[in-house]
């Protein structure tokens, strides 16, 4: 659509000329999308927005307006509504739009016009006419959380800012006791951003099979949702993000370099929408924040620890042990250290009358399994994860697994033969993850998800969600004589030796004589092994009724050089009982080594245009070189693009330091994302919060945060 379309200038007629002003400044701030820009008309549906039409002469009674989204645009479909000042005039079907003069003249009238509560989203043409002169332009309808009717509705303020204003964020990771994270540029509102995820929408496959259905079916967040979920991967698509999970990653980025949802976007546009290289669960899940925004349906990034994924959905996740002490490389369910997935805010009717299901919605578009035949995920509501109503669509049970499935632990013998030497109804699901509203705090959600781990209710909401799969009985396990576990002492450096304990407990009332064989794996955060790096044997005579602690370390040498990205360290121990060889125990432990201190410092006082300065310094704590140095530094609102170092070699105790000269370019809070990435320590990141202000001000406030 042309620019004068977009900024609704005049078209003529044979009778003069009418002109049209979109009065884009007070409608985007009155629909909150003056963020995105106000050069062009964008609004919230469920809204009235205002128009002012001048000519040489205007009759206030004669005035239609005509909007189409789409091919083959008709009001059947709801993609095509026309209104009018008469009131006998424009009676049509339902996603009217209306109209009314709110004041006027024979020469100018103000209109104010209101988009029906389910309308499309998109871009639509905006057709005004009066008598025999016509202005085209264009209008771009988003979904309202601000409008009690719309089904994104979200009546909490401090909410709507967060999880649909807020341009940045804070994404989990790491495991369930070292809880990391990484800060995250969404940047929803730049403003080439809506063109992309309109985009995206006009490339998803059921637009390019039947564009009539997709266009009319966009007045729907369930829907919409769905298929962004399907686009933002590319396993049977033109999606976004091109996913990888081990190997070499050249000819793109590793997925933890990654920190803005905007340099993905760009990319995938620039080239022809091809897909981008890579990606990974919590890049996937914030590229899909983005575009939820940025349309306008609530959302958040969410992350599980001990996230089962359960392939053939019975709620068990199955992993196996060697007789030895390793896990072996292939096996079909896992549990990931974490995995993250977002929710969006919606109503659910399609599901029940009483707004039961209604509310935050979990949505992966992480490529796991297929939904449907195509590899999306949701919206599955949480309250249905919560109780168990696994027959509830879409997808509940494949994300009630990831949440609460049992662990069953086989122990594979040489001969291959197997044996189940633990049930762990506990492990799976723990410390779901959110950033809290109007700060950077953690909020644990895990509640929202499920009943208190070991009650009576989580029992049978996992009996009940069992039963409506696969219409059996959960199985109960007898706890064993003999219980281990293992824990750090002390917390676990990169370029340090791991120091751990096993602590044993025996309920038996004799003793025993065990061999323990313990072992490290470097593991990729989706729980396949990457590399055996230690094991050590030991015979142990265990005590009855007591409790003993063995110490035992992993050294640098042995983890550092397969320590790889995203890897952590599972060590393991299996303790076999000497006079009788079925009696095995395990006890099992993932390590992630903290990663040493990248700092970001800003000087300047924060004011909208006016000159600041940023600078990141990275120290080398080892005693060795580290290759492949570099560092970029972005942020929406801040900086026009990434700024990138260049790559260099640093010594022990050297330093590489990226200086940076901006002038913030919107005001408001804004987040510098900061990142250093090397041979050795792959991509860390740290941070700093800018609170921009207008440039009239006198006062700025910074704050930092790693």
């Amino acid at each position: 659509m042309s620019e004068k379309l977009m900024n609704g200038i005049s078209a003529s007629r044979d009778q003069g000329v009418m002109k049209l002003d979109l009065q884009c400044a007070k409608n985007n701030t009155d629909h909150h999308t003056n963020e995105i820009t106000v050069e062009r008309l964008i609004i919230r549906r469920g809204q009235a927005f205002s128009l002012i039409l001048s000519a040489a002469r205007l009759d206030q009674n004669d005035i239609e307006i005509t909007v189409e989204t789409g091919p083959g645009a008709c009001e059947e479909k709801g993609t095509r509504s026309s209104c009018s000042t008469n009131p006998q005039n424009g009676i049509g079907a339902a996603k009217r739009w209306s109209v009314k003069v709110l004041s006027g003249s024979s020469s100018s009238v103000t209109l104010s016009v209101l988009c029906p509560s389910d309308a499309c989203v998109g871009l639509y043409s905006l057709n005004v006419r009066s008598g025999s002169c016509a202005c085209v332009s264009a209008v771009t309808v988003l979904f309202n959380p601000w409008c009690k009717d719309d089904w994104v509705f979200l009546p909490d303020e401090a909410e709507r800012q967060e999880y649909v204003m807020n341009e940045q964020g804070i994404v989990y990771k790491g495991v369930d006791e070292y809880i990391t994270n990484i800060s995250w540029d969404f940047g929803q509102f730049e403003d080439d951003i809506l063109n992309i995820c309109l985009k995206l929408l006009d490339l998803n496959p059921k637009c390019l099979k039947d564009a009539l259905e997709d266009y009319s079916a966009r007045c729907n967040p369930i829907y919409v949702s769905r298929v962004v979920s399907a686009m933002i991967n590319s396993d049977d698509d033109k999606g976004v993000l091109m996913g990888k999970w081990d190997g070499s990653f050249i000819g793109g980025v590793v997925p933890s370099n990654w920190s803005s949802s905007v340099d993905i976007l760009r990319r995938w546009f620039k080239y022809d929408c091809y897909p981008v290289k890579f990606g990974q669960c919590w890049v996937f899940a914030a590229v899909m924040c983005t575009v939820m925004r940025c349309l306008g349906i609530p959302c958040r990034v969410v992350t599980n620890f001990e996230s089962a994924h359960d392939t053939d959905q019975n709620l068990v996740v199955d992993e196996y042990f060697t007789d030895y002490g390793v896990r072996p490389k292939l096996n079909k369910d896992s549990v990931w250290n974490y995995h993250v997935w977002v929710e969006g805010w919606m109503r659910r009717p399609d599901l029940s009358q009483d707004s039961f299901y209604d509310g935050w919605q979990v949505l992966d578009p992480t490529p796991q399994e297929r939904s449907s035949g195509t590899y999306c995920c949701g919206p599955a509501p949480v309250k249905a994860v919560r109780e168990g109503h696994t027959d509830v669509k879409y997808d509940v049970p494949f994300v009630y697994g990831e949440v609460n499935a049992d662990k069953v632990t086989w122990l594979v013998m040489a001969n291959g033969s197997k044996k189940n030497i633990l049930s762990d109804t506990n492990a799976v699901g723990q410390n779901i993850s959110t950033k809290a509203v109007g700060s950077n705090n953690r909020q644990d959600i895990t509640e929202q998800y499920k009943h208190k781990e070991g009650s009576a209710n989580e029992r049978a909401s996992y009996n009940e969600a069992v039963k409506r799969v696969t219409d059996l009985k959960a199985s109960e396990t007898p706890r064993p004589n003999v219980q281990m576990k293992v824990s750090l002492e002390g917390a676990p450096l990169n370029g340090a030796g791991i120091r751990l304990k096993l602590l044993l407990k025996s309920d038996n009332t004799k003793a025993q004589d065990l061999t323990l064989k313990m072992s490290a794996q470097v593991m990729r955060y989706t729980g396949n092994p990457a590399a055996d790096v230690w094991n050590h044997t030991a015979d142990v005579q265990l005590q009855p009724k007591t409790e003993q602690t063995l110490p035992f370390a992993v050294p640098f040498a042995a983890y550092g050089p397969n320590l790889l990205d995203n890897n952590c360290i599972k060590v393991s121990v299996i303790a076999t009982d000497k006079s009788d060889s079925k009696e095995v125990y395990l006890a099992e432990k993932d390590v992630v080594p903290h990663s040493p201190t990248l700092k970001v410092t800003v000087s300047g006082t924060p004011l909208q245009d006016s000159e600041m300065t940023a600078e990141v310094v990275f120290e080398n704590p080892l005693t060795t070189p580290l290759k492949n140095c570099s560092m970029t530094l972005t942020g929406s609102g801040l900086l026009k693009q990434t700024e990138q170092s260049n790559t260099v070699e640093l010594g022990p105790g050297q330093r590489i330091t990226l200086k940076v000269t901006f002038k913030p370019y919107k005001m408001g809070p804004r987040k510098l994302v900061a990142n250093f990435d090397s041979c050795t320590f792959r991509d860390i990141k740290s941070s700093v919060d800018i609170n921009v202000r207008p440039f009239t001000s006198r006062l700025g406030f910074l704050s930092f945060s790693r």
